[in-house]
């Protein structure tokens, strides 16, 4: 099996969604199978067809969620900062500047789970953080980007 990195919040995440899932999502599409059903004839009978897809939707979420947790590789950050000594890896916290643009940005590397550009979060396996992994402070990393190559110098690396 193939293990899947994710920092302890977004594990954290991924089980609150899944407890959501089996707690509340899954008896709310139950009874309302139910209730289409006492409606009587299901051949032509759009709620219970709605009801249904809904059904499948949250049992396969349900399943990928399960699967994802029992593969994880869960990775506390604060956790790296003796073994990585100042490296670029996943979980870290990189601070750089885009030499092409004159412009600072932070970001933090995570599982494609937990990737949220509007959070400061990219995905281990992006462009931009296949460039950065392995890289120091000082460091300058190209990345191939649709509008050409990207220049980063990487400023800071912490793990938080």
């Amino acid at each position: 099996m193939i293990k899947i990195p994710l920092t302890v919040v977004g594990a954290e995440k991924l089980k609150v969604e899944l407890q959501r899932l089996k707690s509340v999502d899954r008896p709310a599409v139950i009874a309302a199978i139910a209730e289409a059903r006492s409606h009587g004839d299901l051949s032509e009978n759009a709620e219970y067809d709605a009801a249904k897809e809904k059904q499948g939707f949250v049992e396969g979420r349900i399943a990928e969620l399960e699967g994802k947790l029992s593969n994880a590789q869960v990775i506390d950050p604060r956790d790296l900062a003796h073994t990585a000594e100042g490296r670029v890896v996943f979980g870290a916290t990189v601070e750089l500047e885009d030499l092409d643009a004159a412009s600072k940005v932070t970001y933090q590397i995570v599982g494609d789970d937990e990737a949220d550009l509007k959070d400061g979060k990219i995905s281990v396996s992006s462009p931009i953080a296949r460039a950065l992994i392995g890289k120091y402070a000082g460091d300058v990393a190209e990345v191939v980007a649709p509008g050409g190559i990207r220049e980063y110098e990487v400023l800071d690396v912490r793990y938080v």
